[in-house]
């Protein structure tokens, strides 16, 4: 693939920049730099204020969710002018983290089962940041395994009586809407028996509940629903067929998250240059130099893997299984980089305070944050369970519930 950029290109390109150069936010670049994995650094002010301005600066100019159509409030760009921009908004795309779910997952979704009147009420006002969107999707009791939700949607007249739990909702306390998957028939099997909706997380019977994580934030969140009323208008398609809506944002949620991990490479390559061992400098070690070279090839597989999505996506193509590969490679490549870059620091590893740490504490921060990564949208199990049968066309894992009705399934509780 020839990623020189076209003359069409290079004018976009040339566009973005001055644009860019014009409008950010200068006063946060330097805290946006330094900022660790899984949080946003704005020093003095406050990060999710300050990813709505940026924001709604960007959609007041047409630059926000620039590949989506212009009445949902994009610029109609194609798929490499938006990997262009991503590149030129370089660290201010930092913050555009609280906004990955709902544009990223949620607002594909919409776009495939929403009806025209909710796209165009909904859509343009999660392009500006205007409005934050969460997915309700996992269950303490479901573990990795989707379909085995047990929260419940029973219609009552034009609407739906919604009560269960969810769990790691990320961004739910700050989130206006989110799209929840539900059960709506527990005699048929657990895959068939699914509703998906959106909703209003300020309606009545909606508890959030932060939830306090290793590295002193609270990103994730626990979501109780207690006779939640949501209008039958607000169903993302068929009554039964929420398994085939989920898939659309899964595939979106794995493709976001895949393209957007952070590996630590650039980390990693930093702290040799300047760190000195106890025989001289990491970047004379051999053992180090050898782990390095395994991890900037498996950089440069991630990158063409990406540009190779970006050509299908420009085809006009819609994301499939194989994205699970950049999820999967990248969240296990950021935690064995965190794991050795704290360990070749010693004890200088355990400092965690960004104000003395060496590199502010950013591989320490890795370290913490990379477990999640390898959960949050689908385990490095599941995500090889979809490479293989989906991708490499091997057998189905064997499954002792296929076929049989959820109500049927034996449970431990």
């Amino acid at each position: 693939m020839d990623f020189t950029d076209t003359p069409a290109e290079t004018e976009f390109r040339q566009t973005a920049r001055a644009w860019i150069q014009d409008n950010a936010p200068a006063y946060l670049e330097a805290p946006l730099s330094g900022s660790g994995f899984g949080s946003t650094r704005t020093g003095d002010f406050d990060p999710i204020a300050e990813a709505k301005k940026w924001q709604k600066t960007k959609a007041d100019a047409g630059w926000a969710c620039i590949q989506w159509p212009k009445e949902y409030g994009g610029r109609g760009a194609t798929p490499i002018e938006s990997v262009i921009w991503g590149q030129e908004e370089g660290v201010y795309g930092k913050l555009s983290g609280t906004f990955i779910i709902g544009q990223g997952m949620c607002a594909p979704t919409m776009m495939a089962y929403a009806g025209e009147e909710a796209k165009l009420r909904y859509l343009p006002k999660l392009a500006s940041g205007e409005e934050i969107w969460c997915q309700l999707f996992s269950e303490p009791h479901g573990g990795s395994d989707l379909a085995g939700l047990r929260t419940k949607a029973v219609k009552d007249g034009d609407t739906w009586v919604i009560n269960g739990q969810k769990i790691w909702t990320s961004g739910a306390q700050h989130s206006d809407y989110g799209i929840l998957i539900t059960r709506t028939d527990s005699d048929v099997a657990k895959h068939r028996g699914l509703t998906m909706f959106f909703l209003d997380m300020k309606s009545d019977g909606v508890d959030i509940r932060p939830i306090k994580q290793a590295n002193g934030d609270s990103g994730f969140n626990e979501v109780f629903f207690d006779n939640v009323r949501i209008p039958d208008a607000q169903r993302l398609g068929e009554v039964g067929d929420g398994w085939k809506v989920a898939l659309t944002t899964l595939m979106n949620e794995r493709l976001a998250i895949g393209g957007s991990i952070a590996t630590g490479f650039p980390e990693i390559q930093a702290l040799v240059s300047e760190l000195v061992l106890a025989n001289g400098p990491a970047s004379s070690d051999q053992a180090v130099r050898s782990k390095l070279a395994d991890w900037y090839a498996k950089s440069a597989g991630l990158k063409n893997t990406g540009a190779r999505a970006i050509s299908a996506l420009s085809k006009g193509e819609i994301p499939g299984p194989e994205n699970s590969i950049g999820k999967l490679v990248a969240g296990g490549m950021m935690q064995d980089i965190a794991k050795f870059a704290v360990d070749l620091q010693g004890l200088g590893g355990l400092v965690t305070d960004p104000a003395i740490a060496r590199s502010q504490a950013q591989i320490q921060a890795m370290l913490m944050r990379s477990p999640a990564v390898r959960i949050e949208g689908g385990t490095d199990q599941i995500l090889r369970n979809i490479i293989a049968e989906r991708v490499l066309g091997l057998p189905e894992d064997m499954r002792a519930d296929k076929g049989i009705a959820f109500s049927q399934i034996p449970t431990g509780v």
